[in-house]
């Protein structure tokens, strides 16, 4: 039986019986995986190479936010370097010091 062919069942039960505690609860769980089902669906995810897909994805921003934070590394490092070098310059031609020592 299907989900679907269940909640129908379970909403006929509720309507002939009355809702009683079980009968909701029922509705509720029924009514929460197929709307899981349908949002999966909707996504693209409900094939059974969705969990490996899902395992890829994760990879692939794992390796994005590392590289992205080696680059800001990188670019920190260059401009403490270069700042570095312009303070050092700008040291050497405040004393005087205008040819390197050889």
């Amino acid at each position: 039986m299907s989900n679907h062919e269940l909640l129908a069942q379970l909403m006929a039960q509720a309507a002939v019986q009355g809702a009683d505690l079980a009968t909701l609860r029922a509705m509720a769980e029924e009514i929460g995986e197929l709307a899981a089902e349908r949002a999966l669906a909707r996504l693209g995810l409900d094939d059974p190479a969705a969990a490996r897909d899902m395992d890829e994805l994760r990879q692939l921003m794992r390796a994005w936010r590392d590289a992205r934070k080696s680059a800001w590394r990188a670019a920190v490092g260059w401009v403490a370097r270069v700042l570095g070098t312009v303070t050092l310059a700008g040291l050497a031609v405040r004393f005087g010091i205008e040819e390197l020592p050889k």
